[in-house]
């Protein structure tokens, strides 16, 4: 195993639980990266020559090293420090739950860098996005395995980051059987997706507090669900009591799964397949209103020099929402964008609501469940923010 040494006084930031390591950290005239398979592991060491940790190395990375144990650690082999990893978050998960529909690995959160995996009852949904993960496949499959026992893997090679780390966009690898469509039980809904997996790893769990909390103000009320998917939030205001739902997304597989899926839980949904931005104007245009919006879009902001054009987007969305609200109705703002502080996100939906002549209070704030684990020390996994606002 190759000792990397880190630059003097750069330790400081692993020794508070951080888990990565930047490239112009490590001290390359005393330990060289540049030849180092991606992947291979490595010990981490301050310039005194402390333990720091142990963890992958890609040098071709602006973060250079991931690191899976931090302190001085024994010579185990990761295999064992994976297995054990899943684990802990698989006792976690069953102690949260009461159904296996949940996310079982969340990368840093559950201290296995760039991996992610989403449970499906029987079935696993993985995505890896560093080259180190995509080393230890193996490793990660025989945990998976041995501790949950599921009847199929997915590995999604389509996760992003994958090119950054010089990996391969590839199709899906399967390992075991696999269903024709994904099931996920949520609140009092069923729903399924396209087995493939759909859109990332096929659900997206970490709304699932904000969608439960949503419920509260939907009956007998008229509901806008735009940026919809397969209708997570949709579905579930008609099945909670709403008078009328209507359900926007782009895609048309996706507007045909919301169909099946309102027919699966026996409810009734207008669904409008367009850009979101196009279908806002138009609704507006054809004086629609609408008590409750949920606005729930992808990452408008995916780099941080995107950041204001991106704040741009997300304002503008929130505007053409609000022109479809009607006074002392409830407008939920979601962002999933890393490079979206909470406070902006708080802030714009402001601004919209001044430039439309409303006014608003802040009711409710939320974030991911209690499967999407924090690192405290690394605020890229908090990523999840939503804003519930009373405008008038």
């Amino acid at each position: 195993m190759q000792n990397l040494y880190l630059k003097k006084r750069e330790e400081r930031r692993i020794k508070a639980g951080h888990l990565w390591v930047f490239s112009n950290e490590i001290d390359t005239a005393r330990s060289p990266i540049k030849g180092l398979e991606p992947g291979s592991l490595c010990a981490v060491l301050a310039s005194s020559g402390e333990h720091l940790g142990m963890g992958y190395v890609n040098p071709a990375s602006l973060i250079s090293v991931r690191l899976l144990e931090t302190g001085r650690f024994t010579s185990r082999d990761p295999a064992e420090i994976i297995q054990q990893r899943v684990a802990d978050a698989l006792a976690w998960r069953e102690a949260s739950f009461d159904a296996p529909y949940y996310r079982l690995i969340h990368g840093e959160g559950d201290f296995l860098p760039g991996l992610v995996v989403d449970r499906f009852g029987d079935y696993l949904v993985a995505q890896i996005s560093t080259a180190g993960i995509e080393a230890l496949r193996d490793d990660v499959l025989a945990a998976l395995e041995a501790v949950v026992d599921p009847k199929g893997v997915l590995f999604r090679n389509d996760a992003r980051g994958r090119e950054l780390e010089g990996l391969a966009i590839d199709e899906p690898e399967l390992y075991g059987e696999w269903p024709e469509a994904l099931d996920v039980f949520e609140g009092d809904c069923h729903f399924q997706m396209p087995a493939d997996g759909g859109q990332k790893t096929g659900w997206f769990y970490d709304q699932r507090p904000n969608r439960e909390a949503f419920l509260r103000w939907v009956e007998g009320k008229r509901v806008l669900d735009v940026f919809s998917y397969v209708g997570g939030w949709g579905v579930q205001a008609a099945k909670a009591g709403a008078s009328n739902v209507t359900c926007v997304d782009g895609s048309k597989i996706v507007c045909e799964q919301i169909t099946r899926n309102a027919e699966l839980n026996g409810v009734g949904i207008d669904v409008i397949q367009n850009d979101a931005f196009k279908a806002l104007s138009e609704l507006k245009a054809a004086g629609r209103k609408f008590e409750v919006i949920v606005v729930d879009p992808p990452a408008l902001i995916q780099k941080k020099k995107d950041q204001r054009q991106g704040i741009q987007a997300y304002q503008r969305l929130n505007e053409l929402a609000l022109s479809c609200l009607t006074p002392n109705g409830v407008l939920v703002s979601a962002s999933c964008s890393h490079h979206l502080p909470a406070n902006e996100l708080h802030s714009l939906v402001r601004r919209a609501a001044n430039k439309r002549g409303r006014q608003l209070s802040i009711v409710a704030k939320g974030g991911a469940g209690l499967d999407h684990p924090v690192h405290p020390a690394i605020p890229e996994t908090e990523y999840l923010k939503a804003v519930f606002s009373k405008i008038i």
